[in-house]
């Protein structure tokens, strides 16, 4: 096993002389993420990797999906009947992600000038994530039938309406060390998706992640529809509710309801079910990953397809050249954010602080 960290520009170099000195033969590489900075340069670097390494041997890692609790959500979506009969555009209003960071950039700010926030986690991780909430159950048990649903579902995202994007910026990036003085490198960006397929026409899953945010927390919500008919004449002010933790800490999935306030009058009570458990040893998202790859299991990576598809839903998110809006550290970001989903029921939704669970 060689680690070689490379810069992007000596990429093509470095495969071709793997090539010819014999040591790619019979040999697989895996390739850490971004992968490429946009759809076209993803397409070169696959075309570079081809021209040596077959696809079966390459293994585009994102650590994201080694997760425990990443790996908890597709098992939990597929070992149990509970929710599958309604996460669909039948019952689902509308889905969030959230993927919220405390903290700044931590003395990197000349890498995230070269990323951003829809680069760096949005694209790959929380796009990943979105498929396996919404991909179709996998057909066989082979090493693609996952990767076939989640590629499938990706490929039916729309291109994201530059008009749906905000992106905004931490008061203070500006003074780290590496960053421009004037720079638009977003810290924050929130955007909305949508699939185009059967399950989920006309049903938007908003994204929302950044820096220097409120805490520090990575959790999917799926809120329901109202009931059709208001038969108590008290019709709740949100809908009900399925969250899924995926970090910090122990898994946590919930499921938010409405129940009748005890006493003389018809009165209405949210109340959430809460089941939560620590993992006894995780094992973490590189040796996990790293160990598949060695043994050539290439469930948990990114497919070519699935790649280039995810660039293609932020591409028009990123070619956004306008300035992004400032936001205070320990807020939710900028205040245009909450207009992605004025007239949806509750709006954004914040996640519970881990300390509270």
């Amino acid at each position: 096993l060689h680690y070689l960290a490379i810069p992007p520009t000596a990429f093509p170099e470095v495969v071709t002389l793997l090539g010819k000195s014999g040591c790619a033969a019979n040999a697989r590489v895996a390739v850490e993420k971004p992968f490429g900075r946009d759809l076209a340069s993803a397409r070169a670097l696959n075309d570079t990797l081809h021209q040596v390494f077959p696809e079966t041997s390459i293994f585009r890692i994102d650590h994201f999906l080694g997760k425990e609790s990443v790996l908890n959500l597709l098992y939990f979506r597929f070992s149990n009947r509970l929710l599958e009969s309604v996460l669909n555009c039948d019952h689902v209003d509308n889905v969030q992600i959230t993927m919220a960071e405390s903290f700044g950039v931590k003395g990197r700010g000349a890498f995230y000038e070269e990323t951003g926030a829809i680069r760096d986690v949005i694209q790959n991780h929380l796009l990943q994530l979105t498929a396996i909430l919404a991909m179709d159950p996998p057909v066989g048990d082979d090493v693609e039938a996952v990767r076939d649903e989640k590629a499938r579902v990706l490929k039916a995202m729309a291109p994201v309406d530059a008009a749906k994007v905000v992106r905004g910026q931490f008061r203070g990036y500006l003074d780290e060390k590496g960053v421009a003085a004037d720079s638009k490198v977003e810290t924050y960006a929130a955007l909305e998706v949508r699939i185009r397929n059967w399950r989920w026409a006309g049903v938007p899953f908003f994204i929302r992640a950044g820096k220097s945010l409120a805490t520090d927390v990575v959790e999917v919500r799926v809120q329901f529809k109202l009931p059709p008919h208001d038969v108590y004449r008290e019709r709740p002010p949100t809908p009900e509710y399925f969250r899924f933790r995926v970090s910090p800490g122990a898994n946590i999935l919930a499921l938010g309801v409405h129940v009748r306030q005890p006493g003389e009058a018809t009165a209405d009570r949210e109340i959430e079910l809460l089941a939560s458990e620590a993992p006894a040893h995780p094992v973490l998202p590189y040796e996990r990953l790293l160990g598949d790859a060695m043994r050539g299991d290439a469930n948990l990576f990114a497919r070519e397809d699935s790649v280039e598809a995810q660039w293609r839903v932020v591409e028009p998110a990123l070619e956004k050249a306008d300035t992004p809006q400032i936001y205070e550290p320990g807020t939710w970001g900028p205040a245009d954010a909450d207009q992605l989903l004025a007239g949806y029921p509750g709006g954004w939704v914040e996640p519970p602080r881990a300390s509270t669970e």
